[in-house]
C-alpha cells in the first residue's frame, strides 16, 4: 500500500528525531526511543504536520498495522518494511537537497539575465 504524503512525514520525522537523539550514543550499544505519545506532542510543537493530535495518532496506527513500525514495551521502532519505505524517502529527498545545493554553488551563467521590475 502507498503511502499518502503525512504518513511518509511521520516516518521520515521519526527517522530524523531518533538520528538527531542517537547521534551523540553512536559509539555506545545503547539506543534511545520514544513512545507515541511523546512523539505526538512533539510533531504538534514543530507545526509541521498540519494535523490534529487524532489525526496523528491514527496515521501512526495506520503505520503500524501496515507493518512499517512497531510498537512493544511502549516504544516506537521500525521494522525492516519501515527502513525500505524510509530508504526511498531519504532517496527521494536527495534530489531536492541536491538540486539545491547545485544552485547554491554554481557559477553565474555565461548568457546575461535580464533583469525586470516587479509589478
Amino acid at each position: 500500500m502507498v503511502l499518502n504524503s503525512s504518513q511518509k512525514l511521520i516516518v521520515y520525522a521519526l527517522s530524523e528525531f531518533y538520528n538527531s537523539l542517537n547521534q551523540p550514543l553512536t559509539e555506545k550499544p545503547v539506543h534511545v526511543r520514544t513512545s507515541k505519545i511523546t512523539f505526538i506532542e512533539l510533531l504538534e510543537t514543530a507545526m509541521i504536520i498540519s494535523a490534529h493530535k487524532r489525526a496523528l495518532y491514527k496515521n501512526i496506527e495506520f503505520l503500524e498495522q501496515q507493518k512499517y513500525i512497531t510498537y512493544r514495551n511502549h516504544m516506537i521502532a521500525f521494522t525492516a518494511k519501515g527502513l525500505k519505505e524510509l530508504a526511498k524517502i531519504n532517496k527521494e529527498i536527495e534530489c531536492y537537497h541536491a538540486l539545491k545545493q547545485y544552485f547554491q554553488t554554481i557559477e553565474k551563467p555565461k548568457r546575461k539575465l535580464q533583469t525586470v521590475m516587479r509589478e
